[in-house]
């Protein structure tokens, strides 16, 4: 099993930033170009707890459609999901997948 704390390690070095959240105790939050998931431990090391999304204000904003485009929303908060927006989010997925695997991010 891989160690969390050498995941949360190999997570800094490769620019995450990560934080606490009081809203979600037993998780850590990690941060990216406004990019956030937050991190639990699980039988296989740290795993993403729910979606990825974009930070909105204390929580997460995940990526849903409405009306027919791309929004993040958190409660009554929308945020248009821009081209630029949406890449982000995916390159920050597949990174902090690749590295919890113990593999260097794309």
């Amino acid at each position: 099993m891989p160690d969390p704390a050498e995941q949360l390690q190999r997570l800094y070095v490769a620019g995450f930033d990560l934080q606490t959240f009081d809203r979600f105790p037993k998780a850590i939050g990690v941060l990216r170009d406004s990019c956030l998931a937050f991190l639990v431990p699980g039988p296989d090391g740290l795993q993403i707890l729910g979606n990825v999304g974009w930070r909105m204000g204390e929580s997460l904003g995940p990526l849903v459609e409405r009306e027919g485009r791309k929004v993040f929303v958190h409660k009554q908060e929308i945020l248009e999901a821009t081209p630029e927006r949406v890449a982000a989010l995916e390159k920050f997925r597949s990174d902090i997948k690749a590295i919890l695997r113990g593999q260097a991010a794309s």
